[in-house]
């Protein structure tokens, strides 16, 4: 009985999770005042061009400043890829070529990432390996609302958006003449397409920055990531086909198909720069937050925890 009244006692000490949550949590930053902030452009330190089983090494933090916000800051990578057809497109009438089109693209440039690890002043974070981070993106950009998807260039395919053309999807649109051209005088099948695009990730779109907001790395020093791209980014390319309808009777159309079989033998990352936006924080502000971090032990929020209810 005593036992169950000291530990009663002893949680009513220690109040609840919330209430230790925001009695250790860190303050709010408060700029300089100039109200601006900068974005700087940080070249990996691992050598391009990177194949998926090459680990990239980058920087994730601007040394301008000294405070780096990691909900504003993304990875670009552009990739080049061979895409192959077991067919050609010559039956599509001319007068279309222009305006029909290939898609190409990711469900969100996150998905390019296959696996993970963050390092802070050299030494990896523990817990920070995440070896199916295709999946958790996968996962995590399923649950994320729409309106944190719409308007930013390259990072996720939405249905409208492609349905529309816009050029702000996580992909490249090829022309059937385009295609024309680059199948050119190959004769040998699959004939061999190469293309070229921009992907922009988003740090917050992986689960271990998903509640970062403004880093101070002038008071706890560098981030990196290291990654590696997985081999099936592409989850699905629909088949296409051309062939000429036959009217029969009034209502009907009926066609052969023969589809073309579209393929990615490879691709290859041949740039990524990190885009980190910084500002500079008040020494008043920054000597507070260093004080208050030397004197008491302290949370970050890092990670976002969300609950769905799925009907049954």
């Amino acid at each position: 009985m005593n036992r169950f009244v000291m530990k009663a006692t002893h949680l009513q000490q220690a109040g609840t999770s919330e209430e230790t949550l925001l009695g250790n949590a860190v303050v709010p930053f408060t700029n300089d005042g100039k109200y601006h902030y900068s974005i700087k452009e940080i070249k990996p330190g691992s050598q391009m061009p990177a194949l998926f089983d090459k680990e990239i090494i980058i920087s994730i933090q601007n040394t301008d400043n000294n405070i780096t916000q990691i909900q504003n800051s993304f990875l670009s990578v552009v990739l080049t890829a061979n895409i192959q057809l077991d067919d050609n497109f010559d039956k599509i009438d001319q007068s279309y070529k222009n305006g029909l089109v290939l898609f190409v693209s990711l469900k969100s440039g996150s998905n390019l990432i296959r696996e993970y690890t963050i390092y802070h002043r050299g030494k990896t974070i523990d817990g920070s390996l995440q070896n199916d981070a295709t999946t958790e993106s996968f996962i995590y950009n399923t649950i994320k609302p729409k309106s944190e998807k719409t308007n930013r260039k390259h990072i996720h395919s939405l249905y409208e958006n492609i349905h529309n053309f816009d050029t702000s999807a996580c992909g490249t649109y090829i022309s059937m003449s385009e295609i024309e051209e680059l199948i050119g005088n190959q004769t040998a099948v699959p004939y061999t397409i190469p293309i070229r695009f921009r992907v922009n990730i988003r740090l917050d779109d992986h689960l271990i920055f998903s509640e970062f907001t403004d880093y101070p790395n002038g008071l706890f020093g560098d981030l990196k990531i290291k990654f590696n791209i997985t081999p099936h980014s592409f989850v699905s390319l629909l088949g296409l086909h051309a062939e000429p309808l036959t009217e029969s009777g009034l209502k009907n159309l009926v066609c052969d198909i023969k589809p073309v079989t579209i393929s990615i033998k490879n691709y290859v990352i041949t740039e990524v720069t990190a885009n980190m936006v910084s500002y500079k924080a008040t020494n008043v502000c920054f000597n507070r937050v260093r004080q208050f971090c030397s004197q008491r032990p302290f949370v970050i929020p890092a990670q976002r925890v969300e609950l769905r209810l799925f009907l049954t």
